[in-house]
């Protein structure tokens, strides 16, 4: 089996399910994790699971993907318009990175439209609630397919 794919995920995200479902649905980010657990194990990956509030905490995490994983999922929530410290760890990662939103970034606020993670990404999956990282999963395993590396 191939090293496991880091599926990160940045601030509030810990709150799905509770935090303003209007916007971001009903479902936590304990059974997106389940949903990504079963489809690696599908498509014949791992996955290794976290989610942290802090930027530095997440940069660490980025940093370990480098050493550790075949690539990166990554939803930075709010560090995705903020950080330029999260794109420079992501240009450094050397392991292709999938930006995932919940939500389609392009319909709401104006200061969401811009990512600093997505000029380091291979590609981005937004606006399909959980199954976003279904896709970018699957994604991913048919780039590193193509690549050879899986």
């Amino acid at each position: 089996m191939t090293q496991p794919v880091y599926i990160l995920n940045g601030p509030n995200l810990n709150l799905l399910g509770t935090r303003e479902p209007e916007i971001y649905g009903t479902e936590t980010l304990v059974g997106i994790e389940a949903k990504c657990v079963a489809e690696a194990k599908r498509l014949g990956l791992s996955v290794v699971f976290r989610q942290t509030n802090s930027e530095g905490d997440l940069i660490s995490l980025v940093h370990e993907a480098r050493e550790d994983s075949c690539g990166i999922l990554i939803n930075a929530g709010g560090y995705t318009h903020t950080s330029v410290a999260l794109h420079d760890a992501l240009r450094m990662a050397g392991v292709p990175v999938i930006e995932v939103h919940l939500t389609n970034i392009y319909k709401r606020e104006a200061f969401r439209h811009h990512s600093y993670v997505s000029p380091a990404a291979l590609g981005v999956i937004c606006g399909f609630s959980g199954h976003g990282y279904v896709l970018a999963l699957q994604a991913l395993a048919q780039h590193l397919n193509s690549k050879g590396k899986s």
